[in-house]
């Protein structure tokens, strides 16, 4: 059993937990995590069934996943209404099961050919020749986080099924409604359902989770990762760690204002600033920054709740009330230190908790906000006077998940994208990694560490490779390392 943390119920035990939907603020759901018992037992049942799994054809296994398909779409509604209770919100919600059925695409036709077994003649030693084998992990496990419940659970599961390895998810206990209507999809396709289970949990059912498996994907906060990273070092095993980001935005002066204020509005605000690749602080050059704040502060103030109506307005709630509670701690240790805040910036509780687009101006990089994750709809603003000092700055601190340049030309973007120390880089707009997928990419510093989910890494990264050593003429014998075949001089 994985070694109990902090704080943690003992994992031995059956957990009752309590669910609070995010607009009303009330619990209105409730779900027994499994025991460690049950969990060790449900990945034995899935280890062995992966035997089978691994042994057909890749052909079969995308046969099947495209049979999987046909139920997910058949439960698409069903599945998108848990999903907004779980969240506060319907657009991305629908948004979130639809990306499924564009995952299972995508994989369904790029997996072919990705992971060929090829044998080479040894350049050395011309009697030798090597051929690799692709052996996938038996059982993948997978933390996933509250804030896009859906898409997050499913794009390292997908890839890891068609590999070959049967997959284990935990999805978060804040958000564990849709489960139970996802399940029902897996559990129609029967094949399916012997190596992919869907599990919520709380910490307790994580640690065992890594406790049985042999890889582990973990996407959420830099502090929950490390927890994971070294209860994943003391079973052995590789982590895949998808983390935080504070990420920023650099407005060149040659950039126009109306573009760029588009995309840092969207950017930060995009499902409440509840993503990791979101916008969390802006530089703009000293010359525009008045003009830009302004624009931005107008557009901001257009923006509406999601309130009282789930299919009105843009911004959602807090999925979790905590992450409000932080965020609001953050904004008063920004105006204790001299930030001003032009629009927003108190939190409306409706049962739930929302909080408008809130534009900040006299920040700097002694305050948490431009310093630590925030995670909701804030955008801190900082003049600066020559791109040399906003490259700077944009370099500080612990995170390099991704950033974003806008300038006149994608060319001038490029340049300095190249100088920013973050994996993914937009230029002339914003978060585009949350929209491509194609690409292979790394996380910088604490944002993230282990194999690419993006590009074909996402799918040869569930692949330990072997290789076989074919001699074709003689071997060599005791003969060969005598002593006697060196005389001294």
């Amino acid at each position: 059993m994985g070694k109990a943390l902090d704080g943690a119920t003992p994992i031995g035990y059956s957990e009752r937990l309590a669910v609070r939907n995010p607009r009303t603020g009330e619990v209105d759901y409730h779900f027994t995590a499994p025991s460690a018992a049950e969990v060790l037992s449900k990945a034995q049942q899935l280890r062995n069934a992966q035997q089978i799994w691994r042994d057909t054809s890749l052909e079969h296994r995308i046969d099947v996943m495209r049979r999987w398909r046909v139920e997910w779409i058949a439960r698409q509604e069903q599945i998108t209404n848990a999903l907004a209770s779980d969240t506060g919100r319907y657009l991305i919600s629908m948004g979130e099961v639809q990306s499924v059925v564009g995952m299972i695409d995508r994989w369904c036709t790029q997996t072919t050919g990705l992971a060929l077994e090829q044998e080479t003649r040894s350049i050395v030693h011309p009697t030798i020749s090597y051929q690799s084998q692709q052996v996938p992990y038996s059982l993948v496990g997978v933390i996933s986080p509250w804030n896009f419940p859906v898409s997050l659970c499913f794009i390292d599961a997908i890839p890891a099924l068609l590999a070959g390895c049967a997959v284990y998810v935990k999805p978060s206990e804040i958000t564990p409604r849709f489960v139970v209507p996802a399940m029902q999809s897996i559990l129609a396709v029967p094949e399916l359902a012997a190596v992919f289970q869907l599990q919520a949990g709380a910490r307790a059912t994580g640690e065992a989770l890594i406790s049985a498996a042999d890889v582990i994907c973990f996407t959420g906060s830099v502090a929950t990762g490390r927890l994971v990273a070294e209860n994943a070092a003391r079973q052995f095993i590789p982590a895949f760690l998808e983390l935080g980001g504070n990420d920023p935005l650099i407005v060149a002066p040659s950039a126009d204002l109306e573009h760029a204020t588009d995309v840092a509005l969207r950017a930060t605000c995009l499902a409440t600033g509840q993503a990791c690749q979101s916008i969390e602080r802006v530089y703009v050059h000293r010359s525009q920054f008045d003009a830009f704040v302004t624009t931005l502060v107008t557009k901001s103030l257009q923006v509406e709740p999601n309130w009282p109506d789930i299919h009105s307005g843009t911004i959602g709630p807090f999925i979790f009330g905590k992450q409000a509670d932080l965020v609001v701690g953050q904004l008063a240790d920004a105006r204790s230190k001299g930030a001003q805040v032009l629009c927003g910036g108190e939190l409306e509780s409706h049962g739930g908790k929302w909080l408008r687009p809130t534009v900040l101006v006299n920040v700097d990089h002694s305050m948490k906000i431009m310093s630590d994750e925030t995670f909701g709809p804030v955008i801190p603003v900082m003049a600066y006077d020559t791109i040399e000092e906003a490259i700077r700055w944009a370099n500080q601190g612990m995170y390099g998940l991704s950033a974003a340049v806008i300038a006149k030309t994608l060319e001038e973007a490029e340049i300095i994208g190249r100088q920013i120390d973050a994996g993914g880089i937009s230029l002339n707009d914003g978060s585009l990694t949350a929209m491509c997928h194609e690409f292979e990419k790394n996380s910088f510093k604490l944002s993230g560490m282990g194999g690419s989910r993006m590009g074909p890494a996402g799918y040869t990264r569930f692949f330990r490779k072997k290789v076989l050593i074919r001699q074709h003429g003689a071997p060599a014998t005791i003969s060969s390392i005598s002593e006697s075949n060196f005389p001294r001089h």
